[in-house]
């Protein structure tokens, strides 16, 4: 039985133009002094060109992920902002790698530049039931005590894109910053111009893992949050590695070449799924989402029967970064589905090679296999 992959929003495939560029890296140390090294090190400028060319102008810091991204970029700048503003604003949807930290400072403050122990209000604003944001609950959380304001682009299991230029020209109305976590966006869905940071990672952009970037705008004051050599810019200390920074920088410049292409496929499959799923209720914006992710529900459904029963499928049951953990998806709560609600839904996600084909058997077998077991009842 052929296996079908469902699951880009937890990774992509491994572009082949990738994994040529990363066996040709030169694998010097891109720190030294000598020729080697310095090959080595305009490698990785080149990738960081190529990354930054599909943000505004700015500054790119490698780093492990998406994750070390948004820890630098929440933990990095906090220090510097004014001890009176003292408020975070969050989405309730945003990834696990936002809302721990959060939950962290909120628990446990932060060291200012000034040495003095500081202490966050943690604000979650409100959501409509189609997962955006609900503006005006954003606007009544804003105050001139707001230092920071965190707003996911493509949401990770929803795929609900969110009106982040708008929330980021109410970030700045207050005087706060404004991150964004872009990691499901990048390079499919254009950026807003006046974000001040955006994490970015490699490996759902046809890259590899383990490597990732903060973007940044130009001039922005940030802290380094780890110790040593402070090899990339003072922020960040350990070697960067020329493949995985070459890798990355590959991706990127395959995403800027085809994606118009990407997006026509991502389309034409979404498509042709429509009347396949007539029976099925959609999590999130019909309209306003990224068109490769597919989160819906079959109420009564037995997600985890479901994946048994169609071992040759790879689809997640929400979230796969909370897979394992027991919870439901925090996302779909946020949203309005009760506990039994969110697991009965199912994410879907195609993109660059995914075959049309494919994904229409794929998805009349899940459904008829959700049929059939709910005919058991």
């Amino acid at each position: 039985m052929k296996h079908i992959y469902l699951d880009y929003q937890a990774t992509t495939p491994m572009a082949p133009e990738v994994q040529d560029a990363m066996l040709s890296a030169v694998f010097a140390n891109p720190h030294s002094a000598h020729k080697m090294g310095r090959i080595a090190a305009a490698a990785i400028e080149v990738a960081r060109e190529q990354i930054n060319a599909l943000m505004p102008d700015g500054d790119i810091i490698f780093t492990s992920g998406a994750t070390e991204a948004l820890n630098l970029a929440i933990l990095g700048t906090l220090p510097s902002i004014d001890k009176v503003r003292n408020k975070i604003i969050v989405l309730p949807s945003e990834h696990a790698a936002v809302l721990d930290v959060c939950r962290h400072i909120g628990h446990y403050g932060i060291i200012g530049e000034d040495g003095t122990h500081r202490q966050y209000e943690i604000v979650a604003a409100k959501l409509q039931p189609n997962g955006l944001v609900d503006m005006q609950s954003l606007l009544a959380e804003i105050d001139q005590r707001c230092a920071l304001i965190i707003a996911m682009q493509v949401n990770n299991e929803i795929g609900v894109i969110q009106p982040i230029a708008k929330i980021a020209q109410t970030a700045h109305s207050c005087g706060a910053l404004m991150l964004c976590d872009m990691v499901q966006g990048y390079g499919r869905v254009d950026p807003a111009s006046n974000i001040d940071m955006a994490a970015l990672s490699a490996h759902k952009i046809y890259g590899p893992k383990a490597i990732g970037a903060l973007w940044t705008r130009k001039n922005l004051m940030l802290n380094n949050i780890s110790h040593g050599g402070g090899q990339e810019k003072g922020l960040r200390s350990g070697t960067l590695s020329p493949s995985l920074c070459t890798g990355f920088g590959m991706a990127a410049q395959l995403m800027n070449k085809y994606h118009k292409e990407d997006i026509r496929h991502i389309t034409d499959i979404r498509d042709a799924l429509v009347p396949l799923i007539k029976d099925w209720s959609i999590n999130g914006d019909r309209e306003r989402r990224f068109g490769g992710n597919l989160n819906m529900r079959m109420d009564g459904l037995d997600v985890s029967r479901l994946m048994s029963d169609l071992r040759h499928l790879a689809f997640s049951a929400g979230s796969a970064c909370a897979s394992g953990s027991g919870r439901t998806s925090h996302v779909l709560n946020s949203i309005g589905l009760t506990d039994a609600q969110a697991k009965n839904s199912i994410r879907l996600g195609f993109g660059r090679y995914s075959d049309k084909e494919d994904i229409i058997e794929a998805v009349k077998a899940i459904d008829r296999a959700a049929k059939a077991q709910l005919s058991e009842m």
